[in-house]
């Protein structure tokens, strides 16, 4: 039976770069940092939640023919993958203090039906929702 999601990948150029961009500016903590060969495996994540990492994946790295890493490579730094949706408690107060430490917003906070939202890019490009759920909003009842 799966219990929930553990790990989740995001793709980058620069793995020390990516970690500092999740430690110094989102302030999320290394959970490993692991040297395998080839292969470096970072996982970071979120101070208070303790079962859920992401991956830190460089797309030069094992496991991906040239070819695929490529396509990767050129849709990362197009900046069309959307690495996921981080839950806040004040999306306009983390709005301002992430953007003091110099994260990229595309989109500043907006009122949606399902709460605030604010979207960011990592240092990569890959780019996430910052989202202060609406206290309103019944998602078994609305969307299930």
């Amino acid at each position: 039976m799966i219990l929930g999601l553990g790990i989740s990948t995001v793709w980058t150029f620069d793995q020390q770069r990516t970690k500092a961009f999740f430690t110094e500016k989102l302030d999320f903590e290394v959970r490993g940092d692991v040297s395998m060969g080839d292969m470096r495996w970072i996982t970071v994540g979120a101070k208070d939640q303790p079962g859920v990492e992401l991956a830190l994946m460089s797309l030069d790295g094992p496991g991906l023919d040239p070819e695929s890493a490529e396509a990767l490579k050129k849709l990362v730094s197009k900046g069309v993958l959307g690495a996921g949706a981080f839950r806040t408690d004040d999306c306009r107060g983390d709005y301002e203090t992430f953007r003091a430490r110099g994260v990229e917003f595309l989109q500043a906070p907006q009122e949606r039906p399902y709460g605030i939202e604010a979207v960011f890019r990592d240092d990569s490009g890959n780019w996430y929702s910052l989202t202060e759920r609406s206290e309103k909003l019944d998602f078994s009842k609305d969307f299930g």
